[in-house]
């Protein structure tokens, strides 16, 4: 690759780490741009995976305040993000690639979806929330887990926006504020990365340079976007991810 390739890439890396922190959906920012650059979209998705992965522990840490007393939800659905995570990254790497290709336009506007419905997703948690009362909820209902090994496969198969869904599962699950569950999330897209990338590690290529380059950008991303990042409003980085997965699906499509 040229050199502003190589930039291209840690920029989209550190912007993801930033974006994830924030509002997540960042996989949106990176994946279309490894797509513009030449890399097949399997290829791209696993080394992008993987790259990732340290940036979403990255932002988990810097928001440790949020997870104080969280410690039995992070065991109990990290577990269930962890399962989920195989199962999504083992269907992406044994399902034909050409399958993959077929549904990559599908899955990048579910994702863009997932982000211009956001807001309206949190409006109706909080609806949820006042009709039912604000009672200390310790663990979740039942239907919790289940829904979050969902939301790990997703994770482990394709990611953007798997934030989203997790903050809109948990929001309506938990009586909690928006920035503990956001911090929650954190620590299970993390895992979900992280155990995806374990097994694309083992039986998949992966394109080392990009994970490196996503790997510090997304760390340095993350960091930004726990000290200033909220201070910009979610909007500004809605249009963005919205505006970068649209252009992605008109250029996979023509």
């Amino acid at each position: 690759m040229e050199w502003w390739q190589l930039l291209l890439i840690a920029l989209a890396g550190a912007a993801a780490g930033l974006i994830n922190t924030v509002v997540g959906s960042g996989t949106l920012i990176t994946f279309p741009t490894l797509l513009a650059l030449g890399i097949p979209p399997v290829l791209a998705n696993v080394s992008n995976c993987i790259g990732l992965a340290p940036g979403s522990f990255a932002g988990a840490l810097a928001g440790r305040a949020e997870l104080a007393g969280q410690r039995a939800r992070i065991l109990r659905y990290g577990a269930a993000s962890l399962l989920g995570a195989v199962v999504g990254a083992l269907l992406l790497l044994r399902l034909p690639s050409a399958a993959f290709d077929a549904i990559v336009p599908v899955l990048i506007g579910l994702g863009v979806l997932l982000v211009i419905v956001g807001p309206a997703l949190s409006r109706r948690v909080a609806a949820y929330r006042e009709r039912h009362g604000q009672q200390a909820d310790t663990s979740g209902p039942a239907w919790l887990w289940p829904a979050i090994v969902v939301t790990g496969a997703y994770g482990g198969y394709f990611g953007a926006a798997q934030g989203v869904l997790v903050i809109a599962v948990m929001g309506v699950a938990l009586t909690e504020t928006l920035a503990r569950v956001n911090a929650l999330k954190n620590v299970l897209t993390g895992i979900a990365n992280g155990v995806a990338g374990v097994v694309f590690v083992l039986i998949s290529e992966v394109d080392w340079v990009v994970v490196a380059l996503l790997a510090v950008g997304s760390v340095l991303g993350a960091q930004v976007g726990a000290r200033v990042g909220r201070r910009l409003p979610p909007k500004v980085y809605r249009v963005v991810i919205v505006v970068v997965g649209l252009a992605a699906i008109v250029n996979l499509l023509r």
